[in-house]
């Protein structure tokens, strides 16, 4: 039997797999929200299933033994993942479950060989559904695994993902992206504007409700006063009322 080298080991264990590519999670301001927008909302989506992993700008090392072959998805869902913490993904460590969802958001500084890079990346490491979409020309393109590689969807108009439930509206203007119940992806800014208005329709509620019991107490104070000044003349109220 053959002994292990330990050469070898020491050379696998001195591998380093580093978590930062040196490039920046966007190029404009589009872009980062775009990608935000994305991640936060599934982050609320999947809030409640512990096994449902989402990340955004996160290095993914799909080889054990391999740091050059690596990608970080603008956004990646991985389903069968405990959600948490993570420096990188390193599929070898999740049980050899890779990403099945990776979104990107193109900028004016991806050309066409990067994409092309990306997408023989996540057709050879068996991603299921892969979307790309250019903020600036409103263009939306997707792809998933039919016979062990990635096919266009056609059209991507209506689609509604298999794994996400989401779906996915085109407008002239932009992208429209809804939960299965129906509800737009929002913005932060919508998020906080549309939180504020609760705030405010609750505090009115509240108002309106310690107004109304003001009015009530003022009214049965007016009812005790005149209800004296009867019984001061000797008019029996009580009597009155049954009248």
């Amino acid at each position: 039997m053959r002994s292990a080298n330990p050469s070898a080991m020491g050379h696998d264990l001195n591998i380093v797999y580093p978590e930062s590519d040196g490039q920046p999670m966007a190029d404009n301001t589009v872009q980062f929200q775009w990608i935000v927008t994305i991640k936060t909302n599934l982050d609320a989506l999947f809030r409640d299933q512990p096994e449902v992993f989402v990340a955004g700008d996160l290095l993914w090392y799909p080889v054990k033994g391999r740091p050059d072959l690596r990608r970080a998805p603008d956004v990646l869902v991985v389903f069968g993942r405990p959600k948490g913490h993570r420096g990188s993904y390193r599929q070898w460590e999740e049980d050899g479950v890779g990403p099945q969802v990776v979104f990107e958001i193109l900028s004016p500084g991806n050309d066409a060989p990067e994409m092309e890079a990306k997408w023989n990346f996540y057709d050879r490491y068996g991603v299921e559904e892969y979307y790309l979409y250019d903020p600036e020309d409103h263009e939306l393109r997707g792809w998933w695994r039919m016979d062990d590689r990635l096919h266009e969807i056609l059209p991507m108009q209506g689609w509604q993902s298999p794994r996400l439930g989401i779906w996915f509206v085109q407008t002239a203007e932009e992208l429209h992206l809804y939960r299965p119940n129906g509800q737009r992806f929002l913005t932060f800014d919508e998020v906080e504007q549309r939180a504020e208005q609760a705030e405010w329709r609750a505090r009115k509620a509240e108002w309106q409700a310690r107004v109304a019991e003001q009015q009530a107490r003022l009214a049965e104070q007016r009812a005790e006063k005149l209800a004296a000044r009867l019984r001061a003349l000797g008019i029996d109220p009580d009597a009155m009322n049954n009248q």
